[in-house]
């Protein structure tokens, strides 16, 4: 019986020798596990540092385009004039003609008043611009008053209504994931939050009433994150002075604009009167941040366990009481929440 209980022992005992490092290293692969979760985590709580932090180092009134090593003032009526040269026009609305331009072998894009009567709003447009400078916002580089000129910086792949023919071309296939697109609807609602609580007040994104014109609001950069393009009707709302906001004096119609939007008297048959409409506040931009999110996501992989974790705060920002929407700071940590929660879910389903 010695002999057998010896040798049980010692087969118990090269068990446990050899146990012993196999759930080391099951310990060590959890861990290394919940170290890539807690860097994906803190790379989504961190994008919108790193992206403040763009064009950092330039002073007030100073621009750093990417291919430049040092910051430069903007620039003024007499460089435009004599350094910036036309390529060809890329854009046209009833504000302006936006042309692809050269300055000193630098891309820019050179925004000209395209009709006398919208001069209110181009120059109310560079006051944004001047005011709202930040990452999240298109870099001025430039403007002339007495030529009503503009110019930003240029950004090659244009707006986001390209976002899928963009992600199409074969050296960007890569990039076509669910990651990447609520990246982007993550900047979406980034940029809606900073109007929201911007250095120049509150402000509401007017000429969005559709989704292809609000798509058209937006750039896509070349690491693939947005900024604002178009601030030429960003009306300011102050509750506590009593200042809403009416966006347009003409009547708008469908599912894209808010309840509020919609002309209250349409099924009296009384006709629209701008004199009775009531006004409304940011909460405008709210309601349609699902269906720019919808747009963004597309049908990439993954993407319907993405709308899934984000129903219940859509459903939300659908409320016909605007009062009961999210503000959009609540639905910016929504979206960084359900980023964190699916790469949970991912990592745990391959351990």
């Amino acid at each position: 019986m010695r002999p057998a209980q010896s040798t049980m022992a010692h087969h118990s005992s090269s068990i446990n020798s050899l146990a012993f490092p196999v759930v080391l290293g099951c310990l060590a692969a959890l861990m290394l596990s919940s170290a890539l979760i807690y860097l994906c985590l803190e790379a989504v709580d961190q994008s919108d540092d790193q992206l403040v932090n763009t064009y950092a180092g330039c002073p007030s009134q100073h621009f750093k385009l990417p291919t430049m090593k040092n910051c430069g003032p903007w620039l003024q009526c007499a460089q435009i004039k004599a350094e910036v040269r036309k390529i060809k026009l890329i854009g046209q609305g009833a504000v302006k003609k936006v042309y692809l331009a050269d300055w000193r072998g630098h891309k820019v894009a050179l925004s000209e008043l395209a009709s006398p009567e919208y001069r209110d709003d181009f120059l109310h447009g560079l006051s944004m611009l001047q005011a709202l400078q930040d990452s999240l916002v298109v870099q001025l580089v430039g403007f002339c008053l007495e030529g009503d000129a503009i110019v930003t910086q240029h950004h090659p792949h244009g707006s986001l209504l390209n976002l899928k023919d963009v992600l199409a071309q074969q050296k960007y296939q890569h990039l076509d994931t669910w990651h990447i697109r609520l990246r982007l609807a993550t900047d979406y609602v980034s940029i809606l939050d900073y109007l929201h609580s911007s250095p120049a007040g509150r402000r509401v994104m007017c000429d969005s009433n559709s989704l292809e014109k609000t798509l058209s609001q937006f750039l896509l950069t070349n690491d693939f994150h947005l900024v604002v393009n178009d601030l030429d009707a960003l009306p300011e709302v102050n509750p506590s002075r009593g200042a809403l906001v009416k966006c347009g004096g003409r009547e708008l119609t469908g599912q894209f604009v808010a309840p509020e939007q919609l002309w209250p008297l349409r099924g009296s048959g009384q006709p629209f009167s701008d004199d009775l409409m009531p006004p409304y506040d940011e909460k405008t931009d709210i309601w349609k941040i699902p269906d720019v999110t919808q747009f963004i996501m597309g049908r990439t992989t993954g993407g319907d366990l993405v709308h899934f974790h984000l129903f219940q705060i859509h459903k939300e920002c659908k409320n016909v009481d605007p009062k009961l929407r999210p503000s959009a700071l609540d639905v910016l940590k929504a979206y960084k929440s359900v980023y964190g929660s699916i790469v949970r879910e991912n990592h745990r389903d391959m351990l």
